[in-house]
């Protein structure tokens, strides 16, 4: 059952970051990198065995920020992509900041969340921590190599700069973060198990996603960004307006 529906659910969200492209453009992109990274960041506390391995997690959802932040780098260029991904680290930040403030307060008598947050949250500055610097590291390094692939290709090649900047970026992300988050805490076995299974399940969503980022680029000749585009239109507009009336 497992398989079954990591399989959907990886299909769905991928579905997902092309439908919020559609309708909201690279805000909606924006937004979704937020969403998705602080949900995989509480999802990947749960370990799950997939295809006989065991493995976190908020793969799916950390491998389609990879997307988004491709599709930025694609249509948008390399100053949006890392403004996304920035936007990302901060909202991180200020989540794990904020609920360890909530934290501190002193519960009501008749509280039940305060042990549930604890045992979710607890463990948050660890995991965030490397979370923060798996992230920042693999996702530079992501939006550098796709560019850097981009220019040696003439543009041409979409299916190598998606799959090779981010295979190699999902190593460094899957390296990072489970020795800052599980060194010491699972037996040698399984960090290297879990460690080895993540990134082989991040690699796999990156491939399933090929598929996605040409058909993004289908939509975005056809009418994706339009959002971007009536901004970019209104901005225009304004800026001629203002001119009309300086004097």
């Amino acid at each position: 059952m497992n398989e079954t529906l990591w399989i959907a659910f990886a299909l769905v969200d991928l579905c997902m970051v092309l439908v919020v492209y559609r309708l909201f453009g690279r805000v909606g992109l924006f937004g979704l990198i937020v969403f998705n990274l602080l949900l995989c960041n509480i999802q990947v506390l749960k370990t799950v065995e997939l295809f006989g391995l065991t493995t976190t997690l908020g793969n799916v959802l950390y491998a389609s920020v990879f997307l988004a932040t491709d599709l930025l780098s694609e249509f948008h260029g390399k100053k949006e992509a890392r403004k996304g991904v920035l936007l990302g680290f901060v909202a991180l930040v200020m989540m794990v900041a904020y609920m360890q403030i909530a934290l501190l307060f002193q519960p009501a008598a008749d509280d039940f969340a305060q042990p549930h947050l604890a045992a979710l949250f607890g463990f948050m500055p660890r995991i965030a921590l490397a979370s923060m610097a798996a992230y920042l590291v693999s996702q530079m390094h992501d939006v550098w190599a796709f560019h850097a692939i981009r220019e040696r290709t003439g543009g041409r090649m979409l299916w190598l700069r998606n799959n090779a900047s981010t295979v190699v970026s999902q190593l460094l992300d899957s390296a990072i973060f489970c020795f800052i988050a599980f060194w010491g805490v699972f037996p040698l076995n399984v960090f290297l198990e879990i460690m080895l299974s993540t990134y082989i399940i991040k690699v796999a969503v990156a491939a399933l996603d090929t598929p996605f980022i040409y058909l993004a680029r289908r939509m975005f000749r056809r009418g994706a960004g339009d959002a971007d585009r009536l901004e970019d239109a209104g901005r225009a507009d304004g800026t001629a307006w203002q001119a009309a009336h300086k004097h």
